[in-house]
């Protein structure tokens, strides 16, 4: 199964998504897309904290399409995790993956609203979730390459 980005299996289930079998590159490349969506999402909205400007509509959709990709390396994690992948490094997985959605979540609690003050909770809390995106990619992939 190297090799192929993603194959069917029937001795595993009934049809359903159990048989879905998801190469572990599909999951590096979509980490790789998540870094660089936080890495922009991240930049732009510290600029415009850094300013003192208000988010505008470049930083809404930096914010969105980072959450959505996110939310598919998550979905992805999760389904490798069920395929017995990656159970050595649970720990990093599991904080890893969640603590950068954690970010993205209080983010939009904590700083709604269209204030200065906003867009800095809000540059410091996706920082949060930039750090640790980039945290454990660094040490997924170090766990990989040994």
């Amino acid at each position: 199964m190297s090799g192929s980005l993603l194959a069917q299996s029937s001795d595993l289930g009934d049809g359903r998504i159990d048989n879905w079998i998801i190469d572990a590159s599909v999951h590096v490349t979509v980490g790789v897309l998540v870094l660089v969506t936080m890495t922009f999402a991240a930049g732009w909205i510290l600029r415009l904290a850094i300013a003192g400007a208000l988010l505008d509509r470049t930083a809404g959709w930096a914010l969105a399409v980072a959450q959505v990709v996110l939310g598919v390396q998550i979905l992805l994690g999760i389904k490798l995790l069920d395929q017995g992948q990656g159970i050595g490094q649970l720990y990093i997985h599991y904080v890893g993956g969640l603590l950068p959605m954690g970010a993205f979540l209080a983010g939009g609690w904590f700083a709604r609203g269209q204030t200065p003050r906003s867009t800095r909770v809000l540059a410091v809390l996706v920082t949060i979730g930039w750090l640790s995106a980039t945290m454990a990619f660094v040490i997924g992939r170090a766990y990989v390459n040994r």
